[in-house]
């Protein structure tokens, strides 16, 4: 994994709540949860703000250990690897990262979901993803699903990007930001 994501978040002060690099499972995901809560109470952080941090973290986990691949895997079976990184800055706001090599064909899911939640407001966000519910398209489907509006729908911004291994595998890099303290 690209661990240079790590280096840059220490450089930048940010502090560093969770950070994890390796392989994922869902007893895993747990241990990292409970983790986070514990920070969470002792940062004295309202419960809007703790379930949203911890929806995005699971969400992002759980993404990585349905897409995962490594830089050299043939084979369709997934080998669940990620990196996932909890951080505040100095403005007390919150940022999920997530990072994981996913191959060719989830990018190309993924990829127009998330360009076109980048277009939509709050509103509309809450509206797709009670239309995605209602119809259960979308619901648990490979190739990023009804789970990145959920993201979208808890963040105040986000951000993605792919960076290209070889012809089959990419780097996709997530971020997700949540402000604490919101301007009148």
């Amino acid at each position: 994994m690209n661990m240079k994501v790590i280096q840059d978040l220490v450089e930048d002060d940010g502090i560093i709540f969770l950070t994890y690099g390796g392989f994922i499972s869902q007893s895993l995901i747990s241990a990292m949860t409970e983790a986070l809560e514990k920070e969470a109470k002792q940062n004295a952080l309202n419960m809007g703000i703790s379930n949203n941090i911890f929806t995005i973290f699971i969400e992002l986990t759980q993404n990585m250990m349905n897409y995962s691949k490594t830089k050299c895997q043939e084979s369709t079976d997934v080998n669940s690897e990620g990196l996932i990184v909890v951080t505040k800055d100095s403005y007390d706001n919150y940022y999920i990262h997530s990072q994981n090599i996913i191959a060719l064909k989830d990018k190309e899911k993924i990829e127009p979901k998330l360009e076109e939640i980048l277009t939509l407001d709050q509103e509309q966000l809450k509206k797709k993803y009670r239309e995605l519910r209602r119809s259960g398209r979308d619901k648990h489907g490979k190739g990023g699903g009804i789970g990145f509006y959920e993201i979208a729908k808890r963040s105040d911004e986000i951000n993605f990007e792919f960076n290209k291994i070889n012809e089959d595998k990419y780097y996709f890099h997530f971020i997700s930001k949540i402000v604490t303290k919101k301007e009148n």
